[in-house]
């Protein structure tokens, strides 16, 4: 019995040393916003907390700092590894039952996705799976898109793109200064998304394009789709629209989306 009493109260330490830890690296998670913490908390229910933990344990991440962009679906915090390199971090709320809703249409329907469960937690796993994969592929497309580094549960981990924890401006805030060659280009990355990664953006617009380093590079990729996703024709020609819509009012003569479609698909 005393050696049960000595076990149990071992196991407690334990769990009361892994629970300050936790607790120490909210801290540090929510250090100097104050004014975001109610935010902070939703994304970051116990079993998340855990995530970000083993992945700080696990030396995938160093520091996390403050968010840099939020959304309905997720939040995107700035952090650094060991070398001082800067990643972010995007967590995909667990709580968020309205974009629960709209995402299932773009795993169903995708090949690379089958029997997958409905409830939110694990469809917000396959979501961040699915970014995870989808730039993954990009990249080896050569599709300019920010490096994967890790996914775990709701977490997805990847390059930073920016200075310090201030984003490159998309091309909203920031049309590029030769609106000709960015336009250029981004047919070309288009094409080889389609074509050697064999997938679809879905949802792009001047919204999750950047300029880096003097080039076009596209972000947001949770909703691409396959080549053979039923709605995967229809999304091409609605990311084809929003480039040429953009870049039209920005005086570039751009290409007729049919002319373009054909471009893209061959």
């Amino acid at each position: 019995m005393h050696a049960l009493n000595h076990m149990s109260h071992n196991a407690h330490k334990r769990l009361n040393h892994r629970e300050k830890e936790v607790e120490r690296r909210d801290r540090m998670l929510i250090h100097n916003h104050a004014d975001e913490r109610a935010t902070v908390e939703e994304v970051f229910d116990q079993r998340t907390r855990m995530v970000v933990f083993d992945l700080l344990n696990s030396g995938i991440l160093y520091e996390v700092n403050g968010a840099v962009s939020s959304g309905k679906e997720a939040k995107v915090y700035w952090a650094i590894n060991k070398e001082g390199k800067d990643l972010a971090v995007k967590i995909y709320l667990t709580s968020s039952a309205e974009f629960k809703k709209g995402m299932v249409k773009y795993i169903e329907g995708d090949p690379r996705f089958k029997n997958i469960k409905r409830d939110t937690r694990s469809l917000m796993t396959i979501w961040a799976q699915k970014e995870f994969r989808n730039l993954l592929e990009a990249y080896e497309a050569k599709v300019p898109v920010p490096k994967i580094v890790a996914v775990k549960s709701n977490v997805v981990v990847m390059e930073f793109i920016g200075k310090k924890g201030v984003s490159a401006p998309s091309l909203k805030e920031n049309p590029p200064t030769n609106p000709e060659r960015a336009y250029k280009l981004l047919i070309t990355y288009i094409k080889r998304l389609y074509r050697k990664a064999k997938l679809v953006h879905g949802d792009l617009s001047e919204y999750n394009i950047m300029m880096w380093r003097g080039k076009p590079l596209i972000f947001d990729l949770s909703q691409t789709v396959s080549v053979e996703h039923p709605m995967a024709d229809f999304m091409l020609r609605r990311d084809l629209t929003n480039l040429n819509r953009f870049f039209s009012r920005l005086n570039v003569n751009v290409v007729s989306l049919e002319d373009l479609h054909k471009m893209v698909v061959g």
